[in-house]
């Protein structure tokens, strides 16, 4: 906490006198020649005098930091209607917090979803990402994200796009409110940034960091990122002209290289019933096979059988920059006009290494624990041939998500009673690829000397173990491949129209219409090779110095188990780039390890809504002082959604009652739907004593759809 004084400044090290305790000295000290004498009239003046002073001192002291934050976010709890939670910039600046979310989690009732280490999506209530609104400076923000494998269905705002620094509020709606635009129900976020006439006042900061991530050094060398990387921010806003005119510019840059190892199952369990047979279930009691199961499930049990086993070597590379430029023009004390900028870029690169095997559920050894739910505490297929596939995969993600949000506000202040707000805005939210070979690019090699195979679920770290089998850079080969391309762009277009009336002392008239029209494309194409079993003469390709040898224990050394004999540790890594261009050579059609920008799935949707409301305020006292707000909201919405689907070209006719229907290229078709809802809500508080507020509230609000629920097309 920190205190700013008019007069005396704190130096050095040793204790200074203070306002309050020279006031409080001045004091005794004239009590004190009072009682042993009269003073003449012109010591009294003077004593007189010093005691303005000190109380002079004592009115003007201003307390500002963390301190004042606290109250600044307890003020907006127990002023706003509804419940409202929030956090103000001095708690935000003090937090060591990578992005907005790892900030939102310290709001009671608020939980985040973290991706690759860092709060990306947050929870209210319980309610998930999909079903929370969130607004800047009071505007609908369009939402984008992607998926690995398909077109990405979510409204969820990503907060791992914002860092903190230039942000100067967070409130958190938790009720619904007729004002506020629809779509949270499980509360509306409004992030609030700086403004230059509020702070009236020149501001410049700036700040530098150096970061290190112990993630980091555990990795392979050939997707390692560098030891330390750089975050920088700052901010500038002034006033000028008698303060008519206010501009602030404030941005951010960070870069972040983490990494992460894990090892367990990732493709799933396969589920038995403890009396079944066939399909990979393991023998029954005396049938052939058994003596090699100890404690096996029984007939009333349910046990499950491993897919395959995963050793994984994760590096992360993030930067997200945000900027934002911000100017106000106030002609009259009762008009402001402002008109800012917000941009916002996170681009993160993923690098991966992995060793695996995967089980084919033929002859087997096990054990188990005790039922009704078993799970292996051993499992061992027995591998006669010695050629099942030893796979070392690769993969590089590499991802980019821009937000642009370019807005203008007027409030026009027309009486001391009537005041009336204008506000427009245009914001785009697009992600996409950040690598000319996609969004989601893996590739997978292998070598076929692999026997018998099993691995050891009774310590902390899965012990894989393959006593016949070594590694052998002359047998390595590329398999199957996958090259993903996954696309999202979200608008949103909104004019709002608001005004408040004071009716009286006590009661009060706040109304609006607005119309928003929110746009979504979401699309998705993947390249695809599924030559998992190797293909001939497939290691001739590849020289053997491109398969860069490791040991597992260097990656997982701190895991219990890790030490273990039998564990096998032999893999090799490899450059991507480099073992893609081989494979692509090899393969004669460079397109095959390419992904395209001809989308298999594009789906586009338009939504246009209008919407109007009213809420009434009303104070009154009934031994405590009270209030309540009645209000109204009226939303309608038109959707229109267009598919790329096939087209249907005719139907044939196969027998009685068997029509097929023959489809041609694929082509856009598109739905049409509207919906309409009236909204009320009521708020009640009750100011119980100067410390204790009873507060209730009810309303009614409405979530979107995902995207796929209306999209258009016949399927």
């Amino acid at each position: 906490m920190k205190h700013v004084h008019p007069t005396r400044q704190r130096q050095g090290r040793g204790p200074q006198p203070q306002p309050v305790a020279a006031a409080c000295a001045m004091l005794f000290l004239a009590a004190a020649a009072h009682a042993q004498q009269a003073p003449a009239a012109p010591e009294a003046a003077a004593s007189e005098a010093q005691r303005k002073t000190a109380d002079a001192q004592i009115d003007t002291v201003v307390v500002t930091g963390i301190r004042q934050s606290l109250d600044t976010s307890l003020n907006l709890k127990r002023q706003q209607r509804g419940v409202v939670d929030g956090i103000v910039a001095e708690d935000i600046g003090k937090f060591p917090d990578t992005n907005l979310a790892e900030s939102m989690q310290r709001i009671s009732g608020v939980s985040i979803d973290r991706s690759m280490g860092e709060g990306s999506k947050v929870t209210v209530r319980g309610v998930g990402p999909d079903f929370n609104l969130v607004l800047l400076n009071g505007r609908q923000m369009p939402a984008s994200t992607l998926a690995d494998t398909g077109p990405s269905n979510s409204r969820a705002f990503d907060f791992a796009n914002l860092a903190t620094e230039s942000i100067a509020a967070l409130e958190v709606y938790k009720t619904s409110r007729a004002s506020a635009p629809t779509g949270g129900i499980g509360a509306t976020i409004n992030i609030k940034t700086a403004r230059p006439l509020d702070t009236k006042k020149t501001i410049a900061s700036i700040g530098v960091k150096a970061v290190h991530d112990g993630g980091n050094s555990r990795l392979p060398d050939n997707i390692k990122g560098d030891s330390v990387t750089p975050e920088v921010s700052g901010i500038y806003s002034t006033t000028f002209g008698e303060g008519m005119f206010g501009v602030s510019v404030s941005g951010s840059f960070q870069k972040r290289d983490a990494g992460y190892n894990s090892a367990g199952v990732p493709n799933g369990w396969l589920p038995f019933k403890g009396d079944e047979t066939g399909n990979g279930a393991i023998p029954l009691p005396g049938a052939p096979g058994s003596e090699r199961i100890t404690n096996r499930p029984g007939a009333s049990d349910v046990y499950s059988l491993p897919q395959n086993v995963n050793y994984n070597m994760n590096a992360i590379s993030r930067e997200r920059t945000n900027g934002q430029l911000t100017f106000q023009f106030a002609p009259t004390k009762s008009l402001t006009t402002t008109l800012d900028y917000t941009v916002s870029q996170n681009k993160v690169h993923t690098r991966r290494n992995d060793l695996s095997a995967w089980f084919s559920f033929g002859p087997s050894s096990s054990s188990w624990t005790s039922g009704p739910v078993s799970a292996p505490l051993n499992y061992t297929e027995l591998i006669a041939n010695g050629d099942a596939d030893l796979s070392m995969g690769g993969a590089d993600f590499a991802t980019k998500n821009d937000n642009k949000s370019l807005g203008f506000n007027a409030d026009w202040k027309v009486t001391d009673k009537l005041r009336f707000g204008f506000d427009a805005h245009h914001s785009t939210a697009e992600s996409g690829a950040d690598s000319p070979w996609g969004s989601n690019n893996v590739i997978g090699t292998a070598s076929f000397n692999r026997g018998q195979t099993g691995v050891d679920f009774s310590q902390d770290l899965p012990i894989l173990i393959m006593p016949t089998t070594t590694r052998n850079a002359a047998l390595q080969q590329v398999t199957g491949s996958s090259f993903r391309n996954s696309y999202m762009k979200a608008q949103v277009d909104q004019q709002q129209i608001n005004g408040s009336w004071e009716i009286s002392d006590e009661s009060k008239l706040d109304f609006g219409v607005g119309l928003t029209k929110a746009k979504n494309r979401s699309a998705y194409a993947n390249v695809q090779l599924d030559n998992w079993g190797g293909v001939a003469n497939g290691p001739a390709n590849y020289p053997d110095e491109v398969w860069i040898p490791q040991d597992l224990r260097d990656f997982f050394g701190k895991i219990g188990g890790v030490g273990d004999p039998r564990l096998f540790t032999q893999f090799y890594t490899f450059d991507f780039g480099t073992v893609r261009d081989l494979a692509a050579k090899g393969n004669g059609d460079p397109s095959k390890y390419l992904a395209s920008n001809v989308f298999s799935t594009d789906r586009r949707t338009t939504e246009k809504s209008t919407s109007a409301y009213a809420e009434y305020t009303r104070e009154w006292e009934l031994g405590v002082p009270m209030s309540a707000t009645v209000g109204m909201r009226y939303e309608k919405t038109k959707v229109t959604s267009s598919a790329l689907v096939p087209i249907a070209t005719g139907i044939t006719w196969g027998s009685n009652n068997e029509l097929t229907v023959l489809k041609g290229d694929p082509g856009f078709t598109t739905l049409d739907g509207k919906y309409s809802y009236w909204l009320p809500n009521i708020d009640y508080q009750a100011d119980l004593t100067d410390k204790l507020k009873l507060r209730a509230s009810y309303g009614t609000t409405i979530g979107r759809p995902g995207w796929d629920a209306i999209q258009g097309g016949r399927r």
